[in-house]
């Protein structure tokens, strides 16, 4: 069984909101460990991540914690990065074990071809203008050199927390489904005609839905982990993908 989830966003909110998502989040890796021959994480486990060379964010020691221990008895663990923690140094890879993607992947899992990535991109590419700067500039090796070399770990994890969660609170935790007009609906219904995969798995929009693409395959979006939520995607030895809400 392979498994995926998105957008936990752990560190956002309160101290009590953090801590009860982060168990949440540990509990179930443990319950689909025993089954699991990969956990693909597709962005957003993390409100806000920023390695330094050697400096990297204080917290989510139970979920480092886990993923090093699954790591180590052989599941495989694979994070794609989202917008909020895209900014990583190997951290992850070196003391958990994780494989860490930076762009979209096409895997072939249980006989299935499986697109995966987190989609921020593909949404600011389709939203433009400005959204579409920001997404560059922090995806940027200048921007990141400039922020890692003229600003003291300290602030800099300081500020960017601030701007994460200030970026989220700007709008709603889940914004209502668009369908075609999405832009991941629109971008896998694009990419389908070049490399037809079966399934297209999208996190970001915090929407969690199954989503019938018209020339084949399916979109997956899955969902968010705020207010109590679990939602995450099962794919089984028959091929068949299924969105656990």
């Amino acid at each position: 069984m392979y498994y995926f989830a998105s957008d936990m966003h752990l560190g956002s909110g309160t101290a009590e909101e953090c801590r009860q998502r982060e168990c949440a989040f540990v509990e179930w890796l443990d319950s689909v460990a025993p089954t699991a021959k990969g956990i693909f994480l597709v962005g957003d486990v993390f409100d806000f991540w920023y390695e330094y060379k050697r400096v990297v964010p204080q917290g989510f020691t139970r979920t480092l914690g886990k993923l090093s221990e699954l790591s180590d008895k052989g599941v495989d663990i694979h994070l794609f990065v989202g917008n909020h923690d895209m900014w990583q140094g190997g951290y992850l890879e070196r003391e958990c074990g994780v494989k860490v993607h930076t762009q979209r992947e096409v895997l072939t899992l249980h006989g299935r071809k499986v697109s995966i990535c987190h989609g921020d991109d593909i949404a600011a590419r389709y939203a433009g203008g400005l959204t579409r700067l920001m997404n560059a500039t922090f995806r940027s090796n200048t921007a990141r050199w400039l922020f890692s070399h003229l600003i003291h770990p300290d602030c800099a994890l300081r500020f960017g927390q601030r701007w994460s969660q200030g970026s989220r609170k700007s709008k709603a935790i889940e914004l209502p489904f668009l369908g075609p007009d999405e832009a991941m609906v629109k971008e896998a219904r694009k990419l389908r005609q070049r490399e037809a995969a079966d399934y297209y798995i999208f996190g970001h929009n915090h929407c969690a839905e199954v989503f019938p693409l018209p020339e084949g395959g399916e979109a997956i979006f899955l969902g968010h982990w705020f207010g109590g939520r679990r939602v995450y995607a099962s794919l089984d030895e028959q091929g068949t993908l299924t969105l656990h809400k």
